[in-house]
């Protein structure tokens, strides 16, 4: 079954592969309502911090005008990683769902761990596999272009 906000998010992960981007998607939701959605932007913006986790959170941030996203939900297409991770938890986003794991950068239930760490004030309730072999497949299919001969 596909998630709406999933969707959402899955989108902007296909815009940014477009862009030439790794294709990661995010989606911001507060009270039912798209609040912002974001994709990678590292390499258009020359911002090794500029992943979709980052970007949707820095505005829905300018578009609430707060700091804190307490009550809010995001939706990304991938395990976030430690940054990610860290910025979700310094917004005090409530709920995470995300899609495919990443057994390599991911920091939430692979890697680090973050949210587990002592060093962690907030952790918010985490949902993993939410559309995950869609997002899995985004990826795989980006990839899987740039290593074909010719």
């Amino acid at each position: 079954m596909t998630n709406r906000f999933m969707e959402i998010a899955l989108a902007e992960a296909r815009a940014a592969g477009l862009r030439d981007e790794v294709p990661i998607g995010a989606a911001l939701v507060l009270d039912g309502r798209v609040v912002a959605r974001a994709g990678n932007r590292t390499r258009e913006d020359n911002d090794v911090t500029a992943h979709a986790e980052i970007a949707v959170i820095r505005a829905a941030a300018r578009e609430l005008g707060r700091e804190r996203l307490s009550g809010a939900d995001l939706y990304v297409t991938l395990e976030p990683c430690t940054m990610c991770a860290a910025a979700i938890s310094f917004a005090r986003i409530r709920r995470l769902y995300y899609g495919a794991e990443d057994p390599k950068g991911g920091a939430v239930d692979n890697g680090v761990r973050f949210f587990a760490q002592p060093a962690c004030h907030h952790a918010p309730d985490v949902y993993s596999g939410i559309d995950g072999m869609a997002a899995a497949e985004i990826l795989k299919a980006f990839f899987r272009e740039r290593r074909a001969p010719g």
